[in-house]
């Protein structure tokens, strides 16, 4: 019954901002929530238990001071949650630890290009585990991969970066066409990335092959949430060995040509407007290499610093396993001079030196998607989108959630 909630809490002082229940030990008898807020500190309830007052992470604001912009929980654990902030900074926290009354002191673990990580010095555990200083501006937000291997992250200073996790080794990178980039997600299946952001555009960037493959225009303003739709998707599927008879010959099955592989997405903006995408074949099929920049890239801004090609099938992790967790190993093979040329302070990548590189493509050097859908749906800006089995969910600035039919 949407009309009826079942729990209500109302916070003076501070608003809260983000979201995220556990969903790997969510039952009857535990619901854990957390909230992150405004003045940066994050919340942890378990709503299954009406007398658990629950636990204030950050509450003397001596981790980070900045609103909140984002609370996850790591896939499949029990404790373990990321909350990202607007001052740039990822924090990795542990539930069943303690948040010492003093301020942390961190050590430098890795850096590479626009990010370091530092674990948190202490002879006891607290909290935080560990700290990411990711780009220049609000680390706006991060969604982990299916397989929950990897994290996307995009940034005010509008670059994408995806990280595996474990080893907090950056994979790939994607500089938006303008402005930052404010949402992320990911295809079912971990083979795209899609970003919205300031430059009014949704953008579809390949994990496997490192590069942009499409950009789509519909939007009046900025793009504020993107998300797939899995129960419409249909990604390509891992070849069937039950086709062959027991003699070896294939079954007649295999002579009926492959389905069409198509992948549906979502976008909200503020300028009030949902969104429908649809990516074909057609347009995911590989394109030519675009012409080598000059001066070149830097080795650790080019292909290299991106996943290898795939060979002969769906292979769209490294082809040599990553280094043991919380690996000291850094990206610093690359010259201060080189650095400097592509790069502003803070890391943040200069828009004038990569436009028209593989990191952001010209508009004309992709293809740019129209909408198959594109509705206003709202009177304010739309801040959440979600695709369910039996409806899409959406939510405005003005507080009002909505649920929609599937169009057709």
């Amino acid at each position: 019954d949407l009309q009826r909630p079942i729990d209500k809490r109302v916070y003076k002082g501070t608003q809260p901002t983000c979201h995220d229940f556990n969903q790997f030990t969510a039952g009857a008898e535990s619901l854990p929530l957390l909230v992150g807020f405004s003045a940066g500190q994050v919340q942890y309830l378990d709503l299954a238990k009406k007398d658990s007052a629950g636990r204030l992470f950050n509450e003397e604001r001596l981790i980070d001071k900045s609103k909140v912009t984002l609370v996850k929980w790591l896939p499949d654990t029990e404790r373990l949650f990321l909350a990202s902030h607007a001052s740039g900074h990822l924090y990795l926290y542990d539930s069943s630890h303690p948040c010492v009354a003093s301020s942390p002191q961190y050590t430098l673990l890795t850096q590479g290009e626009g990010f370091r990580v530092f674990s948190c010095k202490s002879k006891t555990p607290r909290n935080p585990v560990m700290k990411w200083a990711v780009g220049s501006g609000p680390l706006n937000e991060f969604a982990f991969s299916p397989d929950g291997r990897w994290l996307a992250c995009v940034s005010q200073d509008g670059v994408l970066r995806v990280f595996h996790f474990s080893s907090m080794l950056l994979q790939g990178m994607m500089r938006s066409y303008f402005g930052g980039l404010l949402c992320v997600c990911w295809s079912p299946d971990g083979r795209y990335v899609v970003t919205g952001g300031e430059d009014d555009l949704v953008t579809v960037w390949s994990f496997a092959e490192g590069r942009v493959v499409a950009r789509g225009h519909g939007h009046k303003s900025w793009v504020n949430a993107v998300a797939f739709d899995p129960f419409t998707s249909s990604p390509p599927q891992p070849p069937d060995d039950d086709n062959d008879d027991d003699d070896g010959q294939q079954s007649d099955n295999s002579t009926e040509p492959p389905a069409s592989v198509t992948y549906r997405f979502g976008s909200a903006g503020q300028d009030t407007q949902f969104c429908l995408w649809d990516l074909t074949e057609e347009l995911l099929e590989p394109r030519p290499a675009l012409p080598r920049p000059h001066p070149p890239l830097p080795r650790s801004l080019s292909r290299s610093n991106s996943l290898p090609q795939p060979g002969g099938g769906p292979q769209i992790s490294p082809r040599l396993p990553p280094p043991p967790r919380f690996s000291t190993l850094t990206l610093r093979g690359v010259s201060d001079k080189e650095h400097k040329r592509y790069h502003r302070s803070r890391g943040s990548l200069d828009m004038a030196k990569v436009l028209g590189t593989a990191l952001c493509p010209r508009l004309h050097e992709v293809p740019l998607l129209e909408p198959l859908v594109c509705k206003k749906i709202a009177q304010e800006r739309l801040t959440v989108l979600l695709f369910l089995e039996d409806c899409i969910v959406t939510a405005c600035q003005e507080g009002l959630i909505c649920t929609w039919a599937r169009p057709g």
